[in-house]
This record gives structure tokens, C-alpha cells and sequence, in this order.
């Protein structure tokens, strides 16, 4: 366990800025793992990675939760609609070769950074649907709106397999579609993607842990996990002080940089 006590502070970094940005931090954990352990198996990283992922969604859940910005209706329809692909992505990871998990990865990181350049300028307006919610948040701040329920579920289930298949969470992709396409407030929406991440993750791990995958990532998993727990907390707190358009275009960029290489430098 001592050959990770490095990883405690990734895993601290990693659970502040993806608190802060509401994406679980999967989206830059897995591109990580995947530099760091240039030989390891696609199935193990992604094992690895979705195991933070969850203990990162559920420390920043409990964070949310106390603030009140957890819209709990929300967040279990989404859920559901999470499990089944979440489930799929799982069994799924083992049989890609590296390489083309590198590729696939790469190209959601691509897409994941356009996502992140985009959020900023979205602005909330309901979507229709007649799923209307009322949300009062800790500071006292009333919170209205509505959204299609039925095109909730349906990108909920394409979020769940991919960000399992990969082991990146998914919330890179739920926040900007929960703000951007449903009409959630951007605090809601980090919140309550949160709460749909933490079962989503915790329902892909289960699957790693009953195929044996997770038994190889448990050591680096702890230690990353030790940093997530308390960096969850740290960004959570951040959310409400910092304004994240400098943050999230440096995210942003960062992505595209290790999507390149991991599409154009593959591991030797």
C-alpha cells in the first residue's frame, strides 16, 4: 500500500475539480490511469476508475445534500435510466483491445472538452415536458423548472454505458445535457447529477467486483480514494465561491491534450 501513497494527493485533486465542475472527476482520473499504466488492462483501469468515481459522487452527494441542491425526484428517474447501461458498459470494457479503448477513449474526451467549452454559454430555459420541479435550496433561493422526462431517461441510458464502459462517470456529459438541453440551474445540476453518479458508479463497480476485475485495482483504488473523499468536500464548498469558466476552459484543454496522445502516441 505504500507504493500508492502517491495517488493520495491525484485522488484529492481529482475529487475537488470534478465536485467543482459536478462531473465525479472520471474524466480525468481514467486518462490519467491510462498515462500512468500504459500496459494495464482497459477492463482494470476502467475498474479502478469508476470504484473513485463512486466514492468521489457519494462524498460530494453527502456535500450537496447538506447545501439542499439535490433535486431527489430528479436524481432517481435519471438513476434508473443510468443502471441498465451502466450494467451493459461494464461487461463490455473486457472485450476491447487497448488500443481501441485508447481510441474510443479519446474521442469522448474530444467530445467531453466541447461539452465543457460549451456549458458556459448555455443558458437555462426549460425544456418541456411537463415535469415541473420546485427546488429550495440552503441559502433560501427558490429554484423552477421543467423538462421532458421521457428524453431524460433516453440520454440517462446512453450516459450510463459509455461513462461505465470507460470508467469516467459520465457527469462531463450529464451536466452540460441537464443544464444545456433539460433546463436545470447549474447548481441543481452538479448536485443532482451527483446523486445519479453515485448510483450509477456504485452499480458498475459491482458488476467489476463480481467478474474478479476489481480485485487487481483495490491498493490503488484506497489511495485514490482517500484524496477523493476529502477533495469531494473541498470542491463542493468551492462550487459556491468560484465562478468555473477560466477552470472548465483549462479543463477543457487539458482533455484535448491527452486525448492526442493517447489517439496519436499510443503505448508501446
Amino acid at each position: 500500500m505504500s507504493a500508492f501513497l502517491w495517488l493520495i494527493p491525484v485522488g484529492f485533486a481529482v475529487g475537488a475539480l470534478g465536485t467543482l465542475v459536478g462531473a465525479g472527476g472520471g474524466f480525468l482520473l481514467a486518462p490519467l490511469l491510462l498515462l500512468l499504466y500504459p500496459h494495464e488492462r482497459p477492463e482494470i483501469i476502467a475498474s479502478i476508475s469508476l470504484a473513485v468515481v463512486f466514492l468521489n459522487a457519494l462524498s460530494g452527494t453527502i456535500a450537496y445534500a447538506r447545501m439542499r441542491r439535490v433535486d431527489y425526484g430528479s436524481g432517481l428517474l435519471l438513476s434508473a435510466a443510468t443502471v441498465p447501461g451502466a450494467l451493459l458498459g461494464a461487461l463490455t470494457t473486457a472485450l476491447l483491445p487497448r488500443r481501441t479503448f485508447d481510441l474510443i477513449f479519446g474521442l469522448v474526451l474530444l467530445a467531453g472538452a466541447a461539452l465543457l467549452l460549451w456549458r458556459p454559454h448555455t443558458r437555462t430555459a426549460p425544456a418541456g415536458g411537463g415535469f415541473g420541479r420546485r427546488v429550495v435550496d440552503g441559502d433560501g433561493a427558490l429554484h423552477v423548472y421543467a423538462y421532458n422526462p421521457w428524453l431524460a431517461v433516453a440520454l440517462s441510458l446512453g450516459v450510463g454505458y459509455v461513462s461505465s464502459l470507460l470508467g469516467i462517470g459520465g457527469g462531463i456529459i450529464h451536466v452540460p445535457v441537464l443544464t444545456g438541453l433539460l433546463g436545470f440551474p447549474v447548481h441543481i445540476a452538479t448536485a443532482t447529477s451527483h446523486f445519479a453518479l453515485a448510483v450509477m458508479a456504485g452499480t458498475g463497480t459491482g458488476v467489476h467486483i463480481a467478474t474478479g476485475t476489481f480485485h487487481h485495482g483495490i491498493r490503488r483504488t484506497l489511495a485514490l480514494g482517500v484524496g477523493v473523499l476529502v477533495g469531494a468536500q473541498v470542491g463542493a464548498r468551492l462550487s459556491s465561491r468560484i465562478h468555473g469558466t477560466r477552470i472548465l476552459r483549462l479543463l477543457a484543454a487539458a482533455l484535448v491534450f491527452v486525448a492526442v496522445r493517447l489517439m496519436l502516441f499510443p503505448p508501446q
